[in-house]
């Protein structure tokens, strides 16, 4: 039988998170004059009116199907492991479709972050000790690496532990160490060639099932990667959500980094007759809210914002408006009388408008169509009727011609 020498061991420094801020409009300074937002040539605003008379509606949160229970995973298409969050995910079709705890390497042996791959697979593996490679200790329960081994590399591997306890703390020699029957279960989903994946994120953004988008802040437990408030937003700038968190609140966040899941709002991607818009529909606190100046430009009406009011001024006619940070939104139920358009939330969980106009014609069709089909079944049926006659008259016309002869 082949011994086998594990060693856990190592050293990397982390890369810092990055991400890139998305450019909003910046209202101007409060007054009590209407500043105009977007002009549409041919679509004027009309003259301002002395007060807002509309108020805000709620509107219920679309509904989503619950989330279904993850399917049984044969195989993983890579292994994610998150040092800062101590967590491995297997993920399948880009979606994690398991998350176990993990205990990676401590402060002076760090687990190295890259992209590695599973080089080796071993049940029972035998313990050989890094400094007397005479001393060895066979699988049981006095061997620190449990009863799997996944190889990834060098002398770094996934394994099980004869400690459980130490699982969720920085306690190996660079190993990932894994409750036994966690790793076993990792050690079916993979196969030799499986990439394996490993970061330092302590800002880690994710959206559920639901289209729900939550953050996390976990410490900093090599103390590789100093995370501000100002980067915790970058990340959810990218999720359309940036301007529905409150600057103090994700602060103290920060301060807890205690990877706690927070969770802002649901977001739906949005489309206006077709064409697919930058901003998203933003559900929170049961008011659907859309970018309104994205709005008034794809839908060719002139805008408006009247500041001290909080009333946004179109071609057509006026509504509460919401400004959150530097970025003007309007709510769902409002879309017909700013932009007269119409839809909401589609089967495919995206948020579909379209001019009221395009809706009628698009429904007059479908109700056009029902009844052409009608019609057509009508005729249908009378032709089978009338070949159904005939042949019933000259069958009764040759039996009478039977019975004369």
């Amino acid at each position: 039988m082949v011994t086998w020498k594990k060693i856990c061991a190592g050293m990397l420094s982390a890369a810092l998170l990055t991400g890139a801020a998305t450019t909003t409009f910046a209202a101007e300074e409060q007054s009590d004059k209407t500043v105009t937002l977007y002009n549409q040539p041919g679509a004027p605003l009309p003259e301002a009116p002395k007060a807002a008379t509309t108020t805000a509606a709620v509107v219920p949160a679309a509904t989503t199907a619950a989330a279904e229970a993850p399917q049984k995973v044969e195989l993983a298409d890579k292994l994610v492991i998150n040092l800062a969050a101590r967590s491995l995910a297997a993920v399948r079709n880009n979606q994690k479709v398991a998350l176990y705890p993990i205990g990676p390497g401590k402060t002076s042996t760090p687990t190295p972050t890259g992209y590695y791959k599973v080089i080796e697979k071993e049940v029972n593996p035998i313990w050989t000790d890094p400094g007397d490679p005479t001393n060895s200790i066979p699988s049981g329960p006095s061997n620190p690496l449990g009863y799997r081994w996944i190889g990834i590399g060098g002398n770094y591997g996934i394994h099980g532990t004869n400690r459980p306890d130490s699982v969720g703390h920085y306690v190996s020699n660079g190993c990932i160490r894994m409750h036994e029957e966690d790793v076993e279960k990792v050690f079916d989903m993979v196969e030799v060639g499986t990439p394996v994946e490993i970061t330092y994120n302590r800002i880690v953004v994710e959206k559920t099932p639901d289209n729900q988008i939550a953050y996390y802040v976990y410490p900093d437990g090599y103390g590789w990667q100093n995370v501000t408030a100002a980067d915790v937003e970058k990340w959810l700038a990218g999720y359309g959500v940036a301007d529905f968190v409150n600057d103090a609140d994700v602060e103290q966040k920060v301060a807890a980094s205690d990877g706690t899941p927070n969770y802002v709002a649901k977001v739906y991607p949005l489309y206006v007759n077709g064409t697919k818009l930058k901003g998203k529909a933003v559900v929170q606190d049961d008011i659907v809210y859309l970018p309104a100046v994205e709005l008034a430009q794809a839908s060719k009406v002139s805008l408006g914002w009247k500041p001290e009011e909080k009333v946004l001024l179109s071609t057509y006619g006026q509504a509460v408006g919401y400004q959150k940070k530097d970025t003007l939104y309007c709510n769902s139920d409002d879309i017909g009388t700013l932009y007269h358009l119409d839809g909401g939330l589609d089967k495919e969980g995206k948020y579909v408008l379209k001019n009221q106009a395009a809706a009628v014609k698009t429904e007059t069709a479908v109700k056009e169509a029902a009844v052409a089909e009608t019609k057509a079944e009508g005729t249908v049926k009378a032709a089978e009727t009338k070949v159904e006659a005939k042949a019933e008259t000259a069958a009764k016309t040759a039996g009478q011609k039977a019975a004369a002869k």
